[in-house]
């Protein structure tokens, strides 16, 4: 019964506590205070003159209805109530004030009415008091609003770790969010400058405080980690204290990622291993890609995939006059297009094609004519191209061939290629592809006009096929985890850092450079695979375990971004570098890319990765069936 006369309160509430329900609780209260200023003058009530009170409480509500009328402090939400609203009371009371005090000096020059003429006194206490009673009683509304609406929900106490701007806003936005159900008890920093001091009355507290003991006598159920700049190290170290207390960790997402620059509610999400990989963003801050993609009829290639679909969405953030979407998955082009149609993107051509068909890509190019390439197609799954030789090369290698001798042909600006970092010394089919792919590219470099251009990059965070979605899975399933080898690592990169390198690339680029990215320290897989098992609540190995499976074919323990006979070269960015590769034979190079492409899917496995190791002499199989070959 409380229960639903609780809800009826808040229901009436909302629909008749209108800002005139608000102007005349205020005259209300300026009436009271008003009396209050007789009774504090006069003693109380032995020399009070009731008759001269009665006859000015008529003047004070004339006052006071233009005095808030004029300023608007009557049209605040009462429950939303700032200190900006304090200040519109203090200006309508101060105008009020003002306006009686006319009032008394025309009333003593033209002697209209002794009995209208209001002490000065009583003007200045009733000032003072009216300010105060107004002011306190829409936070008391507020409080109590609060209040009675927490109640309905299912509240939960929480700690942000982090004192500094961004903790502050997040526990503003909690605060004025109506529906939020965290209630924010304290902070954390580390800063010993901060500590036992409060922001709005919550106490910040120094990490060590923060144990068991106070997580149980406060109930303790979530924290907020609310910091922007924190090496991963540091955010490991605190996910795990605070997880092996059994509170549910939440993160802030980068000031970057705010809608429109400020932070929401629904923002502040449960802590995934995408957040802890992260790494400082790398920012890329060049006036001139406006520019460069200014009025520009743009053609991407694996337009549907993760890499080329990013690609296309940040493309789409500039002047360009077309942009051309091609991909052979029908179904996730479709959903990219259905993507761009509701996010009203506009000059845009969503096109079925295999970039293998040399007369569709040449149909495609007169249609369009387009002035940039994006090549993002590939195939890339090692194991598979291990077993399907045929098709990595007719997909990787002779797709790309057809792309730049069409670029060539129509005279394209500019050409970029996306490369892989298993093109770095390969041991596998797949990265020998996008190798020899790499030396046709550079073997172009002067030919024509079109000035080819080739980025490398490591594994990207969320991209179809890589480790974590497959761990994801597999904790879901209830495991266990299955991992190659124990000493394995990768390099990870987010897919808009990834992108944005292709952008920038494609517009620094002058021709013939394969650009590199500074991607940080490498990953162990399995410190990977326990950090996953720990942040899904669950514990290894009692709850889930690993198994090891054995290097798959083609796979090796560790990633590289230079080959041998490498260095690198800076570039405006710290963060990005020019492979400055060695010299090739490009005519010779070329010449066996083409025969390459030219053998049938009916040849012989064997004489099609013989090819390749010829192309790619560095080129060194493991775990594979092709390690014969090189013997011979």
């Amino acid at each position: 019964m409380l229960q639903m006369l609780k809800i009826l309160f808040l229901k009436t509430f909302a629909k008749y506590a209108s800002k005139w329900v608000v102007l005349l609780v205020d005259l209300i209260l300026l009436c009271i205070s008003f009396v209050l200023a007789y009774l504090i003058r006069f003693d109380y009530l032995s020399n009070l003159d009731y008759n001269q009170l009665f006859r000015q409480i008529p003047i004070i509500i004339t006052v006071g209805v233009f005095s808030f009328l004029v300023v608007g402090s009557y049209k605040g939400i009462v429950r939303h109530t700032t200190l900006r609203d304090a200040f519109t009371i203090f200006t309508a009371l101060t105008i009020f004030t003002a306006v009686l005090e006319f009032f008394n000096i025309l009333n003593s020059i033209f002697d209209l009415a002794v009995n209208m003429v209001i002490p000065k006194s009583i003007v200045i206490i009733n000032y003072l008091l009216a300010n105060l009673m107004l002011i306190i009683s829409r936070f008391v509304f507020k409080f109590f609003f609060a209040l009675i609406s927490s109640k309905e929900l299912l509240i939960s106490n929480a700690l942000i770790y982090g004192a500094g701007a961004s903790g502050r806003i997040t526990y503003e936005v909690l605060n004025r969010d109506k529906k939020n159900t965290l209630q924010v008890l304290g902070f954390i920093d580390d800063d010993k400058n901060k500590i036992n001091k409060q922001i709005d009355r919550t106490k910040i507290y120094k990490p060590t405080k923060i144990d068991g003991k106070f997580i149980a006598i406060n109930n303790i159920k979530v924290l907020i980690i609310s910091i922007q700049h924190i090496n991963s190290d540091r955010l490991l170290e605190i996910i795990n204290h605070y997880s092996d207390l059994g509170i549910n960790v939440k993160i802030v997402p980068p000031i970057e990622d705010w809608i429109n620059g400020d932070l929401q509610v629904n923002q502040i999400k449960d802590f995934t291993i995408d957040d802890l990989l992260k790494r400082p963003i790398i920012q890329i801050d060049n006036p001139i890609l406006k520019e460069d993609l200014k009025d520009k009829v743009i053609l991407v290639t694996g337009a549907a995939g993760s890499i080329g679909s990013e690609i296309c969405r940040q493309i789409a953030k500039h002047p360009y006059r077309n942009l051309i979407l091609v991909d052979q998955a029908e179904s996730p082009l479709y959903d990219l297009q259905q993507e761009f149609i509701q996010a009203g993107i506009k000059n845009f051509t969503a096109i079925v094609a295999n970039l293998r068909d040399a007369h569709r890509m040449e149909h495609i190019f007169n249609k369009y004519k387009p002035q940039r390439v994006f090549h993002a197609a590939a195939y890339k799954h090692v194991p598979l191209m291990e077993e399907n030789p045929y098709e990595a090369v007719k997909v990787n290698v002779f797709g790309t061939r057809i792309l730049a001798d069409l670029a060539i042909a129509h005279q394209i600006e500019k050409f970029v290629m996306i490369s892989s970092d298993k093109a770095v010394n390969p041991t596998n089919v797949m990265g020998a592809t996008k190798r020899a792919a790499e030396i046709y590219i550079s073997s172009l470099f002067n030919t024509g006009k079109t000035k080819f251009i080739t980025t490398r990059f490591g594994n990207v965070l969320g991209s179809n096929g890589s480790v974590i979605p497959l761990f994801k899975k597999q904790i879901a399933a209830g495991g266990p985890l299955t991992l190659t080898h124990k000493d394995i690592t990768r390099y990870f990169m987010t897919i808009p850092e990834a992108c944005g390198l292709v952008l920038e690339a494609g517009t620094m680029g002058e021709g013939g450079e394969i650009f590199i990215f500074d991607m940080g320290r490498s990953v162990k897989i399995i410190t990977l695979a326990k950090r996953m098992i720990k942040l899904s609540g669950l514990s290894y190995p009692d709850d889930i375990d690993i198994i090891y499976t054995g290097l798959r074919p083609g796979e090796k323990l560790y990633e590289e971004l230079l080959a041998n006979e490498e260095n690198m070269l800076p570039t405006h960015h710290k963060k990005i570098m020019i492979a400055k590769v060695t010299d090739l034979d490009t005519q010779k190079s070329k010449e066996a890319i083409i025969a390459l492409c030219d053998l049938s899917e009916y040849s012989d496995v064997n004489s099609i990765v013989a090819k390749l190791k010829e192309i790619v002499p560095e080129y060194i199989s493991q775990n594979s069936t092709f390690e014969r070959l090189d013997a011979i």
